[in-house]
């Protein structure tokens, strides 16, 4: 395992999460606004202590932030931001090896802005510098809070298709909020609720139900599916 909850509480946000993620597994947390998803995310980095419970954590992280704009006067390239990352544990010069950035922003999708000043760049485009950054120690759990925020579609599919083959081919366990199921969902493994009477870990077809939602709301929730997507109504 990579990630492990015990008996993990934040209140008032949640309590009692029992989960442990194995290494190339696809979680999506979903849930309403204020139900705790990026707390969860915190919890895991240290940024954000459990008032009850353990979170053991056997793996090298990456951390896919949700999106805050960078200052435009951040006089920084997008290269320049990715380098610090990708050279984390370099004590001389602070430079990665020659070309691995060239490589990170090449894999997101980002060689175009690489000599761009990060502050000028839209926020789909800053979205795509941190990704690179998550991927430049190489990590075997990435944390993934709201990464398809400000994405057009077409990046939003390239970004989800990044992260699966990632976790495919290295065995990289994802973390991975989002308000929505659909963009994930032919890819995702096991879903966390986290609703405001509780939780529900499990694949897909457990969660995903108006019986199992309505539930965790504490009201009837319907959950219907439209041309292969789910609508909770």
């Amino acid at each position: 395992m990579v990630l492990t909850f015990t008996d993990a509480a934040v209140d008032p946000l949640f309590t009692g999460l029992d989960m442990t993620v194995e290494p190339g597994e696809f979680l999506a947390v979903l849930g309403p606004n204020g139900a705790g998803k990026s707390t969860l995310l915190h919890t895991v980095t240290g940024t954000r202590g459990l008032t009850h419970g353990r979170v053991t954590v056997n793996a090298r992280t990456g951390f896919i932030p949700q999106q805050r704009m960078f200052s435009p006067d951040l006089p920084l390239r997008a290269r320049d931001l990715v380098n610090l990352s990708a050279a984390h544990g370099v004590f001389r010069n602070r430079r990665a090896r020659r070309g691995v950035v060239d490589e990170l922003l090449a894999e997101v999708g980002a060689t175009g802005i690489a000599d761009r000043r990060v502050g000028s760049l839209s926020g789909g485009q800053q979205q795509l510098v941190r990704q690179a950054q998550a991927l430049a120690d190489d990590p075997e759990l990435l944390l993934c809070d709201e990464p398809l925020l400000s994405l057009d579609m077409g990046v939003q599919r390239r970004t989800v298709e990044l992260i699966d083959r990632r976790r495919r081919e290295a065995g990289t366990a994802v973390v991975f909020v989002t308000h929505s199921i659909n963009p994930v969902l032919r890819v995702v493994d096991r879903v966390l609720y986290l609703g405001p009477y509780g939780h529900v870990l499990g694949d897909v077809s457990e969660v995903m139900r108006s019986e199992t939602l309505s539930e965790l709301y504490g009201t009837h929730v319907e959950v219907a599916e439209v041309n292969g997507r789910l609508i909770v109504i």
